[in-house]
């Protein structure tokens, strides 16, 4: 039964080994240990073990939590099986490969016999420190970054600053008319500005004085600058 349980839990290559095996003699695996030794074998690579050990005295925190370092470490350590590691050595490889901190300070001063229970105590040191940080009144957490959907309004912001436009609203002075409570833009007396543009443009037409044909009826009066200046008007009015 536990034959056939491992072979149907089997993918891939191995599967396909194992069933090709068996098509040819039905009763080729044995038992379980037989089955195992004939998959490493088969497909584990040489040296399998020596690589393993390498790898976990290798090993480094880097970027990753505390528990997933301690998950990658378990599971190095369960792919060497014929000559295990020591206690003292997976215990120091782990406290080596923490990343440079208070949790590592902290390690270093206990002493331990077990590497779960070294896991343990740094998982609760990192969980500490974190509240800690948390709780502290100096503590900013970290700027939430931008996903491009909606985002959670601040009700309380919003009405602090609508009462803060009110309150100033109430204080302002228009431009226009000098009264107080609220802005030029809201303002309904007409600006000076918009009387002219009702009216004629005075650079085309002037307000005072004679146009076109009486212009000129008058350059023989007056002194020479007026005459001039009543003959430079008379110009710009034959355009007219």
């Amino acid at each position: 039964m536990q034959v056939t349980f491992a072979l149907s839990n089997l993918t891939g290559r191995g599967k396909t080994w194992a069933l090709g095996l068996k098509l040819h003699n039905p009763n080729v695996f044995e038992s379980l240990e037989f089955l195992r030794s004939r998959l490493k074998e088969t497909f584990e690579p040489p040296r399998a073990e020596f690589r393993a050990r390498s790898a976990l005295l290798r090993l480094k925190q880097d970027k990753c939590g505390v528990h997933a370092y301690a998950q990658h470490l378990r599971y190095i350590k369960s792919s060497v099986t014929e000559n295990p590691v020591d206690e003292h050595t997976l215990i120091n490889a782990f406290i080596y490969g923490l990343v440079d901190g208070s949790v590592k300070t902290y390690m270093f001063r206990e002493d331990f016999h077990t590497l779960e229970k070294v896991i343990a105590y740094a998982e609760q040191e990192k969980f500490i420190l974190r509240q800690s940080k948390a709780n502290s009144s100096n503590y900013r957490p970290k700027r939430r970054q931008e996903t491009g959907g909606p985002e959670p309004m601040d009700l309380c912001y919003i009405e602090s600053e609508n009462s803060r436009s009110l309150s100033h609203k109430r204080t302002a002075r228009c431009h226009c008319c000098q009264k107080i409570g609220h802005y030029a833009h809201d303002c309904s007396v007409p600006s000076t500005a918009s009387r002219r543009k009702t009216g004629r443009d005075d650079r085309l037409w002037p307000r005072k004085g004679p146009r076109c044909g009486s212009d000129v009826l008058s350059l023989n009066r007056g002194s020479k600058s007026d005459r001039q200046t009543t003959a430079r008007v008379s110009w710009g009015g034959a355009h007219c």
